[in-house]
């Protein structure tokens, strides 16, 4: 990765639509970057944005510089978030949009690589796995430098429900959503806990509570997206804030963990495929897997799966 000796962080956005322009949005206003290079084909649009949000500046808590720009200005970047592709339409599965978005983003990765960028690949265009997984074959780059927003948003939705169910703040949750980011995912509730208490054991403790009730947490949190594309046509608010929460990891070589899509290589019994997993986030991307110990059921949950995005990617890119 390009070596950096004036310790300016600097961010690229690539797609100032709903999520992008978001992100720049939660971005500044978390001081986050110093700088943030804005990217659309409506060059109309991305310099609206860039005025207004520099119009909110002095309200913000770093002065962040934001400028509109090309790809060719990607070169000493740190950081690359692609929002960019065609929307997910109400009835329409984040699978639907794969082959319009395979061709957006080989032109986009392939412009960018022509920059001389050496910087990390942040990917939340859906099918985040399946995009995360073409720009990383798309821009050559190592593995650990091409990551996908993966199951970050479907976490915190899990994590969120099951806070309000059990009355507890989401942050005192302790549970994660893996596998695709889409209809295949699953929640892992064998390791789920409040505070360190698991939370089949706090079930069982008190009457209010039932088993039963996690499945139905489960599917709110499964399609939830559904839902709020019906009622506005378009998330954006919560995956922008969970794209700046990645954005603060690595830039502050933090060393958190996160649910991303990140390249499996044996980790977890798989290969070859991009896929949300818990994962140690710092400034050179992701610096290891974390494997959860799943049980049966959730190891065959999590086998079909990744066997759903291998089926996907196969045509594109071989098995």
């Amino acid at each position: 990765m390009m070596e950096r000796n004036d310790q300016i962080n600097k961010v690229a956005l690539i797609g100032t639509g709903f999520v992008g322009s978001s992100y720049a949005f939660a971005l500044m206003n978390q001081g986050v970057a110093n700088e943030l290079l804005m990217i659309d084909i409506n060059e109309k649009k991305a310099k609206g944005d860039v005025k207004d949000l520099n119009h909110g500046k002095v309200f913000a808590p770093n002065p962040m510089h934001i400028r509109f720009g090309t790809y060719k200005d990607c070169t000493d970047m740190d950081i690359v978030v692609i929002c960019a592709g065609a929307n997910q339409k109400p009835g329409e599965t984040r699978l639907d949009l794969v082959e319009k978005n395979l061709n957006i983003f080989k032109t986009i990765v392939d412009q960018v690589m022509e920059s001389g960028f050496d910087g990390i690949f942040l990917v939340a265009t859906n099918p985040v796995d399946i995009l995360t997984y073409a720009t990383w074959r798309f821009s050559g780059l190592p593995k650990e430098r091409v990551i996908g927003s993966g199951t970050i948003l479907d976490t915190a939705r899990f994590r969120y429900s099951l806070g309000e169910y059990f009355n507890v703040a989401p942050r005192n949750v302790h549970a994660y959503i893996i596998g695709e980011h889409g209809d295949s995912e699953l929640p892992v509730y064998s390791s789920a806990s409040i505070g360190t208490i698991p939370i089949k054991k706090l079930i069982e403790r008190n009457e209010q509570y039932n088993v039963d009730d996690l499945e139905m947490i489960f599917t709110q949190t499964r399609d939830a997206a559904y839902e709020i594309i019906e009622s506005k046509g378009a998330t954006y608010y919560g995956i922008a804030m969970g794209l700046v929460r990645i954005t603060n990891a690595i830039l502050t070589n933090e060393n958190t963990i996160l649910t991303i899509s990140a390249h499996l290589d044996g980790e977890y019994g798989n290969n070859h495929v991009y896929v949300g997993v818990p994962a140690v986030i710092n400034r050179n991307g992701i610096r290891e897997i974390i494997e959860i110990d799943l049980n049966d059921e959730e190891k065959m949950l999590f086998n079909n799966s990744v066997n759903v995005l291998k089926g996907i990617l196969a045509p594109y890119f071989g098995s």
